[in-house]
């Protein structure tokens, strides 16, 4: 790679990547690392799951970079889609969420906040969550119960006793406004 890791843009970086360069994918583990820890660790609460997980989701982008597809999304989407992917997969695998939801209770406070202050820290993390908290309550709400632990829409509709169609709504319209307020906002 020519040009210095932090100043190559996202997707070249998943081009790099998908010729087997070994300098990408560190420089893209570098750059999300934290953040995608971060969005892990809140599906799966315990913290060396999260790590495993991690591990997966880098070994997924290395072997199926030539996937991602420009046109169709910004690569950090495509990184964040992977990890909240492999997540839920762990978490399914792994049994029921009440057994989980029981470890995770168990976990020292301070272990589950250094990881979360890491994400936190991270410069795109920042950014994200200043754009969540531009969006109305119920849709925030709605997005945080998804992408953050890991429920359904149906699973949503359930525990805020909302029709699953306001759900539905509130999700695409959360997604939509989202993309508009972090345009330009993330690296590339």
């Amino acid at each position: 790679m020519p040009a210095e890791p932090a100043k190559i843009p996202d997707a070249d970086l998943l081009h790099a990547i998908a010729r087997n360069d070994e300098a990408a994918l560190s420089a893209c583990y570098d750059r999300y690392r934290l953040i995608l820890f971060g969005l892990i660790l809140r599906i799966l609460h315990d913290r060396e799951e999260a790590e495993d997980c991690l591990q997966e989701v880098f070994l997924q982008v290395w072997r199926r970079s030539r996937d991602f597809d420009e046109s169709r999304g910004r690569a950090f989407t495509w990184l964040v889609t992977i990890a909240r992917s492999r997540a839920l997969d762990r978490l399914r695998a792994s049994g029921s969420r009440l057994r989980l939801a029981t470890e995770a209770a168990q976990v020292p406070r301070d272990e589950v906040g250094d990881a979360a202050e890491e994400a936190v820290q991270s410069e795109q993390g920042a950014v994200v969550r200043r754009a969540l908290a531009e969006l109305p309550e119920e849709q925030r709400r709605t997005l945080l119960l998804a992408y953050f632990e890991g429920l359904t829409q149906t699973e949503i509709a359930a525990r805020l006793g909302d029709p699953l169609g306001t759900v539905k709504t509130r999700t695409r319209s959360g997604m939509m406004k989202l993309r508009e307020l972090l345009q330009g906002k993330l690296r590339e």
